[in-house]
């Protein structure tokens, strides 16, 4: 990202890029896919979050609008400068496969669990990446 667009202090730096994610995901942003980079990492330390947004229409104003519908929002958080390039290959190698399959999974899957809101979250502890679905306590990774 050029420094003039930078929200990030000069010493952080978000893992991956816009580029990464989609090609990873072999799709670009769209309606059905958004993408963000937060300012700061969540209180959970997750560095990559998806979550699944479903079909909720309501008729009293607090509904999603349609077009969010059965979509994915997925947000990078920032890491130390330092740390950057050791945390992008750790991501791209193990975290963003599990999300092209977890986003498959959820636009061919089940219509029950389609129906109700989902999430995946990675964090790195060390040099190991653990896991957390639906809000659940984050686990190790396990290599395939």
């Amino acid at each position: 990202m050029p420094a003039r667009n930078r929200r990030l202090p000069r010493h952080l730096s978000w893992p991956l890029t816009s580029t990464d994610i989609s090609s990873a995901l072999g799709e670009t942003p769209s309606n059905t896919l958004q993408l963000s980079f937060a300012d700061l990492r969540g209180t959970d330390g997750a560095l990559l979050k998806a979550r699944w947004v479903p079909p909720t229409g309501s008729k009293y104003g607090t509904g999603l609008p349609p077009d969010w519908w059965s979509s994915v929002w997925i947000t990078v958080a920032p890491v130390p400068g330092g740390e950057r390039a050791t945390t992008r290959q750790i991501l791209r190698e193990q975290a963003l496969p599990e999300l092209r399959q977890w986003i498959d999974n959820a636009r061919h899957g089940s219509q029950a669990w389609a129906l109700s809101r989902h999430s995946i979250s990675w964090q790195l502890v060390g040099q190991s990446l653990n896991l957390s679905h639906d809000h659940q306590p984050y686990r190790p990774v396990k290599l395939h």
